[in-house]
């Protein structure tokens, strides 16, 4: 029993299949993948919080032909382990804690509210509008490049490095898609580099000027760390916003009771923004690599062997999600794992969830009688998203 991640059936409606292989395990290897996968809430949990499981990187092969796709990743904060991590974590979190997320927050909210105003607009004048394109692609983007400090007039750079360089997640990723990602990561990296550089020079409110600034005694990031924290925080916070507020306006159109339930009551937004996650998430896996021999699930992975959680699978245990089908915008407590878990819980959560739920909120109070006219899907199975959302 397994799955086809290339199958669009599969990709279309993958939680079937996580139910079936639950139903007779916790973990089961993969052969198309490689790897054994954890399909349960526990054992997901485990593979993301047992510390006999690490990121460790291992380069992009050849090396030669993925100069700058390795360095950026040999210096993440995501592919590192302590004592690196805790160095790396301990600096970027003294520079996020220095009030981004409350200081976007006006800005995310009116972001939003304009996007969503655009978009009834093109819904008034041509009966229909992509809420990818005029909402849920351009937020993010709008929001990291604030963040970033990154002008206006480059923004329209950002997505299409993002989603180059995220294509090297998947598995079996075909030649050209992989220059692809190599280009995008030295573009990105040579831009961020002279960003960073200008920063140092004449600071101004944003990451990028505390990442240069910030320090622990004599310790600071260095121009490598810095460049791939920046990378790192545009991927991972324009992939998962992006087919969230998809995903999730998708979910809620097709499960109407809850979108009219959003609409009368938009109290439930903060529920609504972790269910969303929990229902149809945006990572769908996750690798871990043995530091030294682990048993998860039942399972047993020898050290330097690779295990996944399939945080999708995760998010629809029926030990932890009562009726885990069920869309519920009320749904409390909910202990998804859409933003990972242990030392690697992401950094961005919190601006994640005010983008979401601004996003949601410019939604039901603009346009409560939005309806789902179609819907086509990304092909990834790892990067679940939604490429356009055509709604009326």
């Amino acid at each position: 029993m397994s799955f086809d991640p290339g199958d669009p059936e599969f990709i279309a409606d993958p939680y079937p299949a996580f139910a079936a292989l639950r139903a007779t395990g916790e973990v089961h290897h993969h052969d198309g993948l490689g790897l054994p996968v954890a399909v349960s809430h526990a054992a997901c949990s485990a593979v993301l919080r047992d510390r006999s499981l690490g990121r460790l990187w291992t380069d992009a092969a050849p090396v030669e032909a993925f100069t700058a796709f390795n360095l950026l990743h040999r210096n993440s904060l995501l592919e590192s382990e302590p004592p690196t991590h805790t160095r790396l974590r301990g600096l970027i979190s003294a520079a996020f804690a220095r009030g981004h997320t409350e200081r976007l927050r006006p800005r995310v909210e009116a972001l939003a509210e304009r996007m969503v105003a655009t978009l009834a607009d093109r819904i008034a004048a041509d009966g229909s509008a992509d809420l990818i394109e005029h909402l849920a692609a351009p937020l993010p983007v709008e929001v990291i490049g604030e963040l970033l400090g990154v002008p206006e007039e480059h923004r329209p750079r950002l997505r299409p490095w993002s989603n180059a360089i995220v294509k090297m997640y998947e598995y079996d990723v075909p030649a050209p898609v992989a220059d692809a990602a190599e280009r995008a990561s030295r573009e990105f990296a040579d831009y961020l580099g002279e960003l960073a550089d200008e920063r140092a020079v004449s600071p101004q409110a944003d990451l990028i000027s505390d990442l240069v600034a910030v320090r622990a005694g004599t310790d600071r990031l260095t121009r490598d760390e810095l460049v791939a924290t920046a990378v790192l925080l545009l991927m991972a916070g324009h992939e998962a916003t992006v087919n969230v507020i998809g995903n999730g306006v998708l979910a809620l159109l097709r499960h109407r009771e809850q979108w009219d339930r959003l609409v009368a009551d938009p109290a439930l937004l903060p529920t609504a923004v972790e269910e969303l996650i929990r229902f149809d998430a945006p990572l769908q896996l996750f690798e871990r690599t043995a530091i030294a021999p682990v048993t998860i699930g039942g399972h047993r992975v020898a050290a330097g062997d690779k295990i996944a959680a399939l945080l999708g699978a995760a998010g629809r245990d029926p030990l932890v999600f009562p009726e885990p089908d069920r869309l519920d915008v009320g749904r409390s407590p909910n202990p998804h794992l859409g933003f990972g878990a242990g030392i690697h819980y992401c950094v961005g959560a919190p601006l994640a969830r005010v983008e979401v739920g601004a996003a949601l909120r410019a939604l039901v109070i603009r346009v409560p009688g939005l309806r789902l006219l179609g819907v086509q899907r990304r092909s990834e199975f790892v990067i679940r998203g939604v490429r356009s959302l055509l709604v009326a």
